[in-house]
């Protein structure tokens, strides 16, 4: 039992791992004036065990760590994949610069102080990196640093002391990059007194205008149309829309593709808004119907939601199942990952899709056994393209980039390459008919089992020195890391609400993000509710990592 308790075994560790996890979450559902850091706790209570003696096999932690930020970042990535290149397109852009702007503050900011307090520039490193949270910045700083000082013949102590440094700094500093960009969110959004429920509907808004799926009724008045078919007009088209229900003096029908258009008809079409006007113009007239009159009418016609549980329906497209000519049913909408998505020829289905669809009882009977309907099987995890894809992302992100001029390559890491793979696999995943489905519980054990374990490796890891290195002159690095953490993010939290207008979930994405904080971010989702953070802080993350990585040995060579 001594062993147990006091040893430095599996099972001590184990034990240790567990202790930590579940005080530290026990913690976290207090509240202080409505506020909780939530699972961050955890990182301090590994922290405080360490550094009264109770610590890990070292292997062991590293392990862990590594591993967790692995399912931590991977579950996002899974998680956003879907409308990542949408909300890219939307804004990416303008938060990528932002980011890379604060990234560029930070360094000089660490060099600023350099030279005014003459502390040395490598622990300066360690302290940066420590500011902001970023693990993989302090490890190719370390690796660079040993390689320089090997090449030059410095005995392997010296090596391995210099190197230690620069983990006592980032230990000293790495709570201030937690807590500080913590009180930073809660004090800007007391000072920009903002409405959280008002954002989350801005952003709602703002998503429903972009290529969601709307509804809109149209009266056949162009003549370029007149006698034409369905299936040839949309084929004309491009599938910018679909027909749910046509209207024919009377009598609402579900359309097939060899139904004709004729003058005078009413459609119910579902299109996406930056084709509203085009399609307003195809058909010749607008037309305000209540989409209650669509149904009223109806004597044989209902509308279903289906699910896709068959995994063999990954990767086929509407146009290869061709339902409409089939079954006579109407698929007019798909819903994945909660975005609604046009139901267009050339949409490709994933297991976990939903589809609204209209025909009669019977038909959409057919349908519904067609694409499995069993919510059942949608408990059972995919666990291949997961694991395959975590071995794909360390693989990438194990791959050197050399830049001229610079003698160490840079790599994206065990963070960013998986993060990358992972956003890749949502998004292309039906395409090349890999299931990558999993429920929204799964997803989020995976993102919390994955967050617990990263935190509580670091503070048992960094507990052991954190007292003494603060007692040694340390306590100066406190002050360094948080201006380090402070000033950038003030000055480009300012630049991002009051030039380019920002919404505050955009901006805690982007602070999250851009320091590589998944503390932060578990406590943002915890506090502010929504997934639009995770979705802006794996925008921002992976160029965000690649450059936090590239300065950190940048600012290692200048040192050589």
């Amino acid at each position: 039992m001594n062993e147990l308790i006091f040893g430095t075994g599996i099972a001590h560790t184990i034990l240790l791992f567990a202790l930590v996890i579940a005080t530290g979450i026990y913690l976290g559902r207090f509240k202080f004036k409505s506020i909780s850091i939530g699972s961050t706790w955890i990182l301090f209570v590994g922290i405080l065990l360490s550094h009264f003696g109770f610590r890990g096999d070292p292997h062991i932690l590293a392990f862990m760590k590594d591993f967790g930020l692995i399912l931590f970042v991977f579950s996002i990535g899974l998680q956003v994949g879907p409308g990542f290149f949408h909300t890219f397109r939307k804004g990416g852009v303008t938060l990528n610069l932002l980011a890379v702007t604060m990234v560029v503050l930070a360094v000089v900011v660490t060099v600023v102080l350099h030279f005014v307090t003459g502390e040395d520039l490598r622990i300066m490193t360690g302290v940066m990196s420590g500011a902001v949270t970023n693990t993989p910045g302090l490890g190719a700083a370390q690796q660079t640093l040993s390689d320089a000082m090997t090449a030059e013949g410095i005995a392997q102590p010296q090596v391995s002391a210099a190197s230690s440094s620069l983990a006592s700094a980032y230990a000293v500093a790495y709570p201030i990059g937690v807590l500080g960009v913590i009180m930073l969110l809660i004090l800007f959004k007391a000072v920009f007194k903002v409405d959280l429920e008002k954002e989350k509907q801005a952003l709602d808004d703002e998503s429903a205008s972009g290529n969601n799926a709307i509804r809109a009724s149209y009266e056949v008045c162009n003549p370029a149309i007149f006698g034409m078919t369905v299936g040839a007009l949309i084929k004309e088209d491009g599938g910018r829309f679909v027909i749910s229900r046509i209207d024919k003096g009377g009598e609402i029908q579900t359309p097939g593709p060899s139904t004709l258009l004729e003058e005078g008809d009413r459609v119910l079409v579902i299109t996406s808004q930056p084709h509203e006007e085009p399609v307003k113009i195809l058909f010749g007239k607008e037309v305000s119907i209540p989409f209650s009159d669509w149904i009223s009418h109806e004597s044989s016609l209902v509308a279903r939601k289906i699910t896709i549980t068959k995994s063999s329906m990954t990767g086929k497209s509407l146009r290869t199942l061709n339902v409409r000519s089939v079954y006579g049913v109407t698929v007019t909408r798909v819903i994945r990952a909660g975005v609604e998505l046009v139901a267009g020829p050339n949409l490709y289905l994933q297991m976990g899709d939903i589809l609204l669809v209209v025909g009669s009882e019977e038909n959409i009977d057919k349908v519904a056994r067609l694409f499995g309907n069993k919510a059942s099987r949608l408990s059972h995890p995919n666990l291949v393209p997961i694991f395959f894809g975590i071995v794909l992302g360390i693989i990438f992100g194990s791959i050197p980039i050399r830049f001229p001029g610079v003698p160490q390559p840079v790599k994206l890491g065990l963070a960013g390459g998986p993060l990358i793979v992972a956003i890749l696999l949502g998004y292309f995943g039906p395409k090349l008919k890999i299931t990558t489905y999993t429920t929204a519980s799964a997803n989020m054990m995976l993102r919390e089992i994955g967050i617990s374990f990263f935190l509580a490796a670091v503070g048992l890891g960094a507990g052991e020195n954190f007292i003494s290195s603060i007692v040694n002159g340390g306590y100066w690095w406190i002050l360094y890391g948080a201006l380090i953490t402070i000033i950038p993010i003030v000055c480009v939290c300012l630049i991002a609400r009051l030039v380019f207008k920002l919404n505050f979930y955009q901006i805690c994405g982007l602070v999250t993000g851009s320091t590589t904080n998944p503390p932060v971010l578990a406590f943002a989702q915890d506090a502010y509710g929504t997934d639009y953070t995770s979705v802006n802080y794996a925008t921002v993350y992976p160029l965000s990592m690649f450059m936090r990585v590239l300065a950190a040995q940048l600012l290692i060579l200048f040192t050589l």
